[in-house]
């Protein structure tokens, strides 16, 4: 397996937003910090609707372990190569973590432990090694055309989950976000997304 991560049986990095797949409810959701009126900060929580694009940092890629144990998502890992970290816990799950844009979504975390999304990316990431010999520094643009149904047993039971049908659309060279130099995502205030300074609509033709 590309991932390296046997589903059968970061380093703490910078804190980006988060997206997110449920796999029970088939859907990509976008976290966000803002400020409302009052100067308080709060969380939003939005569903993002498909056909989805993104350009993925697969070179900078981590695996390792995940738990939510703690109330909060607690990481040990390491770049996708290196000597996978010891468990920390029974609690912690072996899961992956890459860096994603888009015009829309910013620079943003997607991760994930569940044994239908691990498995999921594991094949999307074979694709870009495949493709990546033909496609020197360029970055994959992922395309999340719609879902699938996943059958699995749990404890004996048979479940049904969702798991993303994706493939590399395109190669681009870095995007602004990969670069150190863009916001981590879209400035937000009342919970309405607003135009980074400096930015323009021109940019709305990235995805």
């Amino acid at each position: 397996m590309a991932l390296g991560l046997n589903i059968e049986s970061r380093s703490s990095g910078d804190i980006l937003p988060i997206l997110k797949f449920n796999t029970q409810t088939g859907e990509f959701i976008r976290q966000d910090r803002f400020q409302d009126a009052t100067g308080a900060w709060t969380k939003s929580v939005e569903e993002v609707k498909l056909p989805l694009k993104f350009a993925a940092d697969f070179e900078n890629m981590e695996v390792g372990w995940l738990s939510f144990g703690s109330g909060h998502p607690d990481f040990a890992m390491t770049r996708l190569g290196g000597e996978l970290p010891d468990r920390p816990s029974p609690e912690h799950k072996k899961a992956f973590r890459v860096r994603l844009t888009n015009n829309d979504l910013g620079l943003r975390e997607f991760s994930g432990s569940s044994k239908t999304l691990v498995g999921a990316m594991d094949r999307l990431h074979d694709e870009y090694v495949s493709q990546y010999a033909a496609n020197p520094g360029k970055f994959a643009v992922v395309e999340v055309t719609e879902l699938e149904t996943v059958h699995q047993e749990v404890r004996g039971e048979p479940r049904r989950y969702k798991s993303p049908v994706w493939h590399i659309a395109s190669w681009m060279d870095t995007p602004k976000a990969f670069q150190g130099d863009a916001e981590p995502a879209p400035a937000t205030y009342g919970g309405e997304p607003a135009m980074p300074e400096g930015g323009s609509e021109d940019d709305a033709d990235l995805f």
